[in-house]
């Protein structure tokens, strides 16, 4: 590993990945006390905060890794895009960032939902018309889909099983084509005669060195959301009541809503489908081959 990449900055998806750590292992002691029922499943959360030993504290270490997870993953596909290290030969490694980053918004919506109170229903709600808005291709957030299973239950499997399964998939793929690619050079430093890599004079350190690293960050980061997790720890709602709507979306969901108010529920369609394909071909419209931000002009304007 260069030495330029054993600052926090340039090591911000491994913090991102201890935040997933944290999550599979709270998520596993969470999922032994909720029932995914419609009719179970605020109760079972309001019991397991208030009468399991423990459980108000791994919930909200919970909540406070996804947020961790979301705000780290976002910084670190901010840092890609400021020191150019999406582009050539790395183009296919920011894709699976970006489906990442894709899923992890996913997994946001769906903890959201299971605790099935006022904000999580409504939020389901907007999901189903905008399922409604793709037609056929919306056919999995159809309540027809599976009638005889309710929609809540197949959200959970997909939080549990089907939305962690593919970032675990793609954080190997992640982790292969770094080793492959080796990690990108510093922008404002020299790089060798192709220039896509360090130069072999930068000093280096083993993967080893820069694991114990990663693991200071996270047992770093641990402390700070369990301070959270005690201090603020997330609120719980009463059981929904259907035809109003009268709760705030979670923040990073605010910028779609206030299209929506603006333009209506196509909107949310529209601004999220854009976002994504806008990270999407960046590394394939961006072919300017300087990596340092002062002499990307337009691609700096742009963002």
């Amino acid at each position: 590993v260069p030495e330029h990449a054993n600052k926090l900055s340039w090591s911000l998806g491994g913090v991102t990945a201890v935040s997933l750590v944290i999550l599979i292992i709270t998520g596993i002691v969470l999922a032994q006390f909720y029932n995914p029922v419609p009719e179970a499943a605020n109760g079972s959360v309001r019991d397991l905060v208030s009468n399991v030993w423990g459980g108000r504290f791994v919930r909200s270490l919970h909540f406070w890794a996804a947020q961790s997870m979301y705000v780290t993953a976002a910084l670190h596909m901010v840092r890609v895009f400021f020191t150019g290290s999406y582009k050539k030969p790395r183009e296919a490694n920011w894709l699976i960032g970006v489906a990442m980053f894709a899923l992890t918004t996913l997994a946001l919506f769906t903890g959201t939902v299971l605790k099935w109170d006022q904000e999580g229903f409504e939020a389901l709600g907007h999901n189903l018309e905008l399922g409604k808005l793709l037609g056929g291709a919306g056919w999995w957030f159809s309540p027809e889909f599976a009638n005889r299973v309710p929609i809540l239950v197949r959200l959970y499997s997909a939080h549990v099983v089907i939305i962690p399964g593919l970032i675990l998939v793609l954080v190997t793929l992640h982790a292969l084509l770094v080793k492959k690619h080796k990690v990108s050079p510093h922008p404002s430093l020299p790089t060798d005669e192709s220039g896509e890599q360090a130069p072999a004079g930068e000093p280096t350190e083993p993967f080893t060195h820069h694991l114990r690293r990663i693991a200071s960050f996270g047992l770093a980061l641990l402390g700070i959301l369990g301070v959270l997790a005690v201090v603020f720890p997330p609120g719980l709602g009463a059981r929904p009541v259907a035809g109003v709507e009268v709760t705030s979306p979670p923040y990073i969901f605010w910028w779609v809503y206030t299209l929506e108010n603006w333009w209506g529920l196509s909107a949310i369609l529209f601004a999220e489908v854009a976002f994504f394909v806008l990270l999407a071909i960046l590394p394939f419209v961006d072919r300017n081959p300087e990596r340092l931000w002062r002499r990307r002009p337009i691609a700096m304007t742009l963002a």
